[in-house]
């Protein structure tokens, strides 16, 4: 039996966030007889493991993202709209959008809006060091490197003393080990011939770790393998370094100032303020504390996907923030409210259930750490596998050619087609090192 709304008008759905689950939601709701909303603050889906490949000029923006509407044009019953959610009224069924005077009415609601950076209680941070969570970040991250050569190689050509061309990361996780990865890279071998005063294969890249070992969630022994190897890519690895500050050009370890000719955070991730927002429990990064469904306490008609939702494993596991559970999160929601529409819930498939495909993170060029479960596999091979996977889940034939094409071209040529720096020379405000006294 279908399930109709009171005016006899096909059910609204509501999906906010057009990241991995919001989409995955979406494309299970395409041939189910509902209306379909999806409303993001950008009007692009984002590729988000290969962000770094767009922070440290490997591949362009529009080579990992693809607009919304373009992803779900097939689909009839969706509609994209682009605006900032401001609040929610779950008695009434409502959410609230920025900039509109009418709240948007729903019959079930997926909030999908992912998350952002943390700085352990001090925001401030964010100016000097930025994450990596956007495509905007990725393209300040990149402005900021190349800025450091750039300026490196000026001061050098007119005389002046420059302070030593080093990048700090801060925090060994997949994504600051991607990009300390990609930095020595980039300046032992792709940049080598491009410079005449300065020599960018001296360049310094130290990696910040606060905890014992680089990939914590990772098993020791590709903790170890992941140490090696950016080890001999040149990187500086420090781990049991805990960053007490963060100001232009300079970073605290301890008692120990490092001064940095950039500086990334990699360091740690807090979610959405939507999660805040719709009144129910939430735990420490503010993630919501879901039922075994995703839904939320009190209200099974609404539902939190992806990395918003702290959903349990077992009872001191839970799971994971990466793209693999947050694509079978948005999957499950969908087909949950096609059971409650359809009228026909099945029992037997009433919880969501996570399952592990493995983790991979890549290193660098031809360099990579992959856990399968009990195959552990490092170097080549795990590069190799993390490239054809990532290649798979790439929305969009077009994007899947475009990336595997530049791959082949820097590979094969060492040399990387989007080094663009595309604001002006004034912009190098916060990427200056700051100047010491005395």
């Amino acid at each position: 039996m279908l399930l109709m709304t009171q005016n006899g008008s096909r059910p609204r759905v509501v999906i906010i966030g057009a990241g991995f689950a919001g989409i995955n939601a979406a494309k299970a709701l395409s041939r189910v007889p509902v209306q379909v909303t999806v409303i993001d603050r950008k009007n692009h889906h984002t590729f988000q493991p290969l962000l770094y490949q767009v922070a440290l000029a490997v591949l362009s923006p529009a080579e990992i993202a693809s607009p919304i509407r373009s992803v779900l044009r097939r689909d009839s019953n969706m509609e994209v709209l682009l605006g900032e959610i401001t609040g929610f009224d779950l008695d009434r069924r409502r959410v609230r959008i920025g900039g509109l005077s009418e709240d948007l009415p729903y019959d079930y609601l997926i909030v999908a809006a992912g998350a952002t950076h943390a700085y352990f209680g001090h925001p401030e941070w964010a100016e000097y060091a930025p994450g990596l969570k956007t495509v905007e970040d990725a393209i300040e991250i990149r402005r900021r490197v190349l800025l450091a050569f750039e300026r490196a190689e000026r001061e050098a050509i007119v005389g002046q003393t420059s302070i030593p061309l080093t990048f700090v990361v801060i925090g060994a996780g997949p994504t600051g080990v991607e990009l300390a990865g990609a930095i020595a890279d980039i300046s032992k071998r792709y940049m080598e011939s491009d410079f005449r005063a300065i020599d960018p294969t001296k360049a310094r890249i130290i990696l910040l770790e606060g905890g014992p070992r680089v990939l914590p969630a990772y098993p020791e022994d590709l903790s170890a393998s992941a140490e090696r190897q950016l080890t001999e890519m040149g990187v500086e690895v420090r781990t049991n370094a805990l960053v007490t500050n963060v100001e232009q050009g300079l970073v605290t370890v301890g008692k120990e100032e490092i001064p940095a000719a950039a500086i990334l955070w990699g360091a740690g991730v807090s979610a959405s303020p939507l999660g805040k927002m719709l009144g129910v429990p939430t735990d420490r990064a503010g993630r919501v504390l879901v039922e075994p469904d995703l839904s939320i306490p009190g209200h099974p008609e609404v539902l939190v996907a992806g990395d918003l939702a702290a959903a349990k494993i077992s009872d001191t596991k839970w799971v994971p923030g990466v793209a693999p559970a947050a694509i079978q999160m948005g999957r499950f929601a969908g087909r949950k409210i096609k059971q409650l529409v359809e009228g026909k819930p099945d029992r037997d498939k009433d919880q969501f259930v996570y399952r592990d495909k493995g983790s991979l993170a890549t290193i660098g060029r031809s360099r990579a750490v992959a856990d399968l479960g009990r195959l552990h596999i490092s170097g080549f091979f795990a590069w190799l596998a993390w490239l054809f996977i990532h290649l798979f889940f790439l929305i969009g034939f077009r994007n899947r050619f475009l990336v595997l094409s530049e791959w082949a071209w820097a590979y094969l040529t060492y040399n990387q087609g989007a080094r663009l720096i595309t604001e002006p020379i004034e912009s190098e405000r916060i990427t200056a090192p700051k100047a010491k006294v005395g």
